[in-house]
């Protein structure tokens, strides 16, 4: 068995491992940013007064705290970042231009909307 999921590459609970909760916390962390993604905005490096709960989508070169991330969702969860690979087929709402995309496996697509 792996450690993690093969779609959303969440953290499995292992029968012999010690401090379960936080294995569980770090999926639930996850499910959170991704499910529903709604990206605020494309940037290079971290905004200077994130919230908790926003995401971005970081580019390249990315710099700051973000250094060597580009091309993966940064999401702010308490105080500090957390980033994801997205894979092929997953949505999100861009909030900046209002847009719905998929993740091609190597770019956002704009998805018609009606």
């Amino acid at each position: 068995m792996t450690e993690k999921t093969t779609r959303l590459d969440l953290p499995y609970i292992l029968s012999s491992q010690a401090q379960k909760h936080i294995t569980h916390n770090e999926a639930l962390q996850a499910l959170d940013a991704i499910v529903h993604l709604a990206i605020r905005d494309t940037r290079g490096s971290p905004p200077p007064s994130p919230a908790d709960g926003d995401c971005y989508w970081v580019s390249t070169p990315a710099s700051g705290d973000w250094s060597g991330r580009g091309g993966s969702i940064a999401a702010r969860e308490s105080g500090a970042w957390i980033f994801h690979t997205p894979r092929p087929g997953w949505l999100a709402w861009f909030v900046e231009t209002s847009a719905l995309k998929v993740w091609t496996g190597g770019a956002w697509a704009t998805l018609a909307t009606a």
